[in-house]
């Protein structure tokens, strides 16, 4: 005999009250522990390429033009140049200099080159106290 017979079954709830609060606890406990790192920036300004014509004969009196090429050789004045480390780069950097006040260092890389001697010339640059560095560009004359 079945005596509950007007008596419905009453369904199993879910109750997401308890799972919401679970899962906000992790997302706060994320966000605070979360570390973000900061990467050091290195403000530069490009170079502009314009057509207009420029003396190449002209030196620049308070210049160093550094030469690296697609094998990784280096001149300084177009003057070879042998370095085992930054320091001995930034050396011959400042003997380059002798007397000259905050001189500009261009930098006239192949576009074969690496990006590591390139940065390895502004790091010997920076070393040895110069702030002026500029990169010399080709433009393209099939304008």
């Amino acid at each position: 005999m079945n005596f509950q017979r007007g008596k419905q079954n009453d369904e199993p709830e879910i109750n997401l009250v308890p799972m919401i609060d679970v899962l906000l606890v992790i997302l706060i406990f994320l966000i605070v522990t979360t570390t973000y790192s900061k990467f050091a920036e290195l403000e530069i300004n490009l170079p502009q390429a314009s057509a207009e014509e420029v003396d190449k004969n002209v030196e620049k009196p308070n210049s160093i033009d550094i030469t690296v090429n697609a094998a990784g050789d280096y001149t300084i004045n177009r003057i070879p140049v042998k370095f085992s480390s930054i320091e001995s780069l930034r050396n011959a950097l400042q003997s380059a200099a002798q007397n000259l006040s905050d001189p500009f260092i261009i930098i006239n890389a192949d576009a074969k080159a690496t990006h590591q001697s390139v940065i390895t010339i502004m790091e010997a640059a920076r070393l040895a106290g110069y702030n002026k560095i500029t990169f010399t560009t080709e433009t393209n004359s099939a304008q």
